[in-house]
């Protein structure tokens, strides 16, 4: 895949899989706007690329802010890849209102946010991309998940909705739902795990690659289980 020239907007760069699109897509070529939450110096910059941090992407004029300075420093904007998120597990029956706020605010708000505020200037190219990172958890909960799930399956309609809306206007959007992904964090959390059945960080981000080419221009919400052999 050739992403040349192409200026991708990451959201959650500092993270793991957000790292790993990042290397991925620039390998490809994309000249990359990275937006981290946490402040800048906290996480390995990627070479060549724009990277702004400590922004709280939940906050609707800190999303727009930073998608108004990506527009002036690149000069134009053709994908977001909302990457942005978090995870928490909770019963429902062990735990409070919070916690679902909390997954909302995290997964979703931020996701649709982003989404607003990137699409004055995705429009002018001519062929925007959208990409979100759902869950394949948000098809079924498991104890523990409803929270987690219920924002992802949130994620899931706003994809499914916004490409019903740019469907005539030159911008698809689609989702990955994931599995388990293989991060330090997850096998931390789940050491017993058989590591070799979960999603590997640079398998996520290659089908999130496709998703943002040339060569998926006829694929708009779709909603790809990315499930390795989980």
């Amino acid at each position: 895949m050739d992403l040349s020239g192409k200026v991708l907007v990451v959201t959650g760069a500092d993270g793991a899989l957000g790292q790993a699109v990042a290397a991925t897509l620039s390998a490809y070529g994309a000249k990359l706007a990275l937006l981290s939450h946490a402040a800048l110096g906290k996480a390995k910059p990627q070479a060549g690329a724009w990277h702004y941090g400590g922004i709280d992407l939940s906050v609707e004029t800190a999303a727009r802010s930073a998608m108004e300075r990506v527009a002036q420093d690149a000069g134009r904007l053709d994908g977001l890849i909302n990457v942005a998120g978090g995870f928490r597990w909770e019963k429902i029956s062990e735990g409070t209102i919070d916690g679902w706020d909390a997954m909302y605010k995290l997964n979703l708000r931020t996701a649709v946010l982003s989404c607003q505020a990137a699409l004055p200037y995705m429009l002018r190219s001519p062929s925007g991309r959208i990409v979100n990172v759902g869950a394949m958890g948000a098809q079924k909960a498991a104890a523990g998940m409803g929270p987690y799930a219920a924002s992802k399956a949130g994620v899931a309609q706003l994809t499914a909705s916004l490409a019903d809306e740019l469907k005539d206007r030159g911008i698809t959007v689609n989702a990955i739902l994931p599995s388990t992904l293989d991060t330090p964090k997850n096998r931390a959390d789940m050491p017993q795990a058989d590591f070799k059945r979960w999603v590997r960080l640079s398998e996520a981000a290659e089908v999130i690659a496709f998703l943002v080419s040339d060569q998926a221009s006829a694929v708009t919400g779709a909603l790809i289980p990315v499930a390795g052999r989980v």
